[in-house]
């Protein structure tokens, strides 16, 4: 489980050794119906938009009332139906840029 702290498109990392590392939000998924949580895809704050392979990193996440802080989980590596509904969510959100 991670930290992070921030406005609401910006998220800072903290690990288990107190390093902190910036990451962007491209976006929010709403899973609640379906598994009862919220999703976020991150992705390194700072790169340039002409970069072709970017790391993202996708966490399950619960936020504050206030929206700057909360916790992020990692989302279980065999929950495949969590991890389809994220790439076909993902998948329309890069279709809808391309367009």
């Amino acid at each position: 489980m991670s930290k992070y702290e921030g406005p609401v498109d910006v998220v800072t990392l903290v690990d288990d050794d107190g390093n902190e590392t910036l990451y962007e939000i491209l976006m929010t998924i709403d899973g609640q119906e379906k598994f009862g949580k919220n999703y976020v895809l991150l992705y390194p704050a700072g790169i340039s938009d002409d970069e072709d392979d970017v790391e993202l990193l996708a966490y399950s996440f619960l936020e504050n009332e206030d929206g700057t802080q909360g916790r992020l989980m990692a989302i279980d590596e065999n929950a495949y139906d969590e991890w389809d509904m994220i790439e076909e969510m993902f998948q329309a959100f890069m279709d809808e840029e391309q367009d």
